[in-house]
């Protein structure tokens, strides 16, 4: 039997929402429990799928994504202040809670949450009434999110998995939360390997459970595709030698099974976005809402201004766009503001959404793993596969009959261009290109302008600590356990 203070804890998650009340009946005050999958499914869909936040947001202030442009308005001066710490690479950058007023920068407490919810389905599905393919259906969509979360934030707090200096079996990961029934209140960090392992673990039962059990709905939901897609980028960014077949393999099951590439030449001269499910074809499965644009303002001021705001997309990364690459138009806007911010956010028509999986990532990941495995085997045939793929996603990115496909020889000029092309797809995108600068070890070097108008270069060195963020420092002070990263 689950400790009471978990029944408490159910109680009190389910009883935050009205549309919650009759989800459990009480048998006590401390006592209350689910007794149908319907009972599960609602928590599920409120306390174990992501919803409105935009808790990665911040990221891109680490990356060669955005650019500083100063305080030339004073109205501004809170999303100028806000952005600072992080743009700066300031190792004390979530310490203390007058740095960021609100917890949309909190990763840790969110996903940590978000877990919490999985668990609850986890634990509790063999102990209600309902079928089994529809508990089976249940269980699958929760560790697959369970898996989803720990990988965030393992990419956000741990060092790379397979990079020069880094020891998986004794280097840090994230703690572990596997069951809402604590045997201990302060949970340490287990080692990166065994984080792994349990992540590669909890989606591969997944993967298995969604086959055989359930079809989404709608893409606002997870399915064996987006299982796929996961586990590819999984084992991409584990990235040992035997984990790219692996990645190949999963990537190639999500393109054979999956949606289409969709044409960005559909979107130009339209207010839709890459996530707009109704128009595109490749979202499989999105989160999020048109609500991010006012969440990110703590950030970015993105919609109805004149002036110059304090943070826009780098003029840098724009210039990487080549003149007929409809992706500078369709991902970006600078219509109302002076910079160019993000434009890849959602508008359908009942939820909207700006997160999640799409199929160009499935293409992204297969063509890195066979480059990377064309480096150390010299298979001619992983180079054809690699360009083709990156050919295929290019070649949906222009307009129709203007595309001329790249042709690589030489294995690193390959690599090189399949992590540009990453950059050009997947910026302002979950975090993306972080985890990519990571991965490869890259130096990032900012200019940062005070509020006085006065530009400073801070830069973030190759193989940097400050890789692993900083766990907040409100997480510290509540486990005297927990051991920061070393900054």
């Amino acid at each position: 039997m689950k400790k009471n203070s978990f029944y408490i804890w159910l109680w009190g998650i389910l009883f935050i929402c009205s549309s919650c009340h009759d989800f459990f009946k009480e048998s006590s005050q401390d006592l209350i429990k689910p007794s149908s999958i319907e009972d599960l499914r609602s928590v599920m869909y409120k306390e174990a799928y992501p919803y409105q936040f935009a808790s990665d947001n911040y990221l891109m202030l680490l990356t060669d994504e955005i650019q500083c442009n100063g305080l030339l308005n004073d109205k501004y001066g809170t999303q100028h202040e806000n952005g600072t710490p992080i743009f700066t690479f300031n190792p004390m950058m979530f310490d203390g809670g007058e740095v960021f007023p609100g917890d949309d920068v909190n990763s840790w407490k969110i996903y940590y949450e978000k877990i919490k919810g999985c668990n609850v389905i986890i634990d509790y599905v063999s102990e209600v009434s309902g079928t089994e393919q529809e508990k089976n259906a249940l269980l699958g969509q929760a560790m697959l999110l369970r898996g989803y979360y720990h990988l965030k934030l393992a990419m956000i707090y741990c060092q790379a998995y397979n990079v020069s200096g880094v020891n998986p079996e004794v280097t840090l990961g994230v703690p572990l939360m596997l069951t809402m029934d604590l045997t201990d209140e302060f949970p340490e960090r287990p080692s990166l390997k065994v984080l792994y392992n349990q992540i590669e673990k909890d989606l591969l039962e997944a993967t298995l459970l969604l086959e055989e059990n359930y079809t989404p709905e709608s893409v606002y939901r997870v399915g064996d595709i987006a299982a796929y897609v996961l586990l590819s980028r999984f084992y991409l960014f584990r990235g040992g030698e035997e984990d790219w077949d692996k990645a190949i393999q999963y990537a190639g099951k999500a393109i054979e099974e999956g949606p289409m590439l969709s044409r960005l030449s559909i979107f130009s001269g339209t207010d839709k976005s890459i996530y707009d499910s109704d128009v595109s074809s490749e979202v499989v499965w999105c989160y999020g809402s048109k609500s991010f644009r006012a969440q990110s303002a703590i950030y970015f001021v993105t919609v109805g201004y004149q002036e110059t705001v304090p943070w826009s997309i780098s003029t840098e990364l724009l210039g990487q766009y080549a003149p007929d690459d409809l992706r500078s138009n369709v991902y970006f806007s600078s219509q109302l503001v002076k910079g160019t911010y993000g434009n890849k956010i959602g508008h359908n028509s009942s939820y909207g959404g700006d997160h999640g999986i799409r199929m160009a990532e499935a293409y992204l990941n297969r063509a890195e793993a066979l480059t990377r495995r064309f480096q150390v085997k010299g298979d001619g045939n992983d180079r054809v596969q690699a360009l083709n793929d990156l050919n295929t996603l290019r070649e949906t990115r222009y307009a129709t009959g203007t595309y001329v496909a790249e042709e690589i020889t030489d294995a690193q000029d390959l690599l090189d261009f399949c992590l540009k092309e990453r950059r050009l797809e997947l910026c302002v995108e979950e975090g993306f290109r972080w985890f990519d600068i990571k991965r490869f070890g890259l130096s990032v070097t900012h200019k940062y302008i005070d509020s006085g108008g006065v530009e400073r270069e801070y830069v973030l060195e190759n193989n940097s600590l400050l890789y692993a963020l900083p766990i907040p420092y409100d997480a510290i002070e509540r486990n005297y356990k927990l051991k920061q990263n070393t900054r």
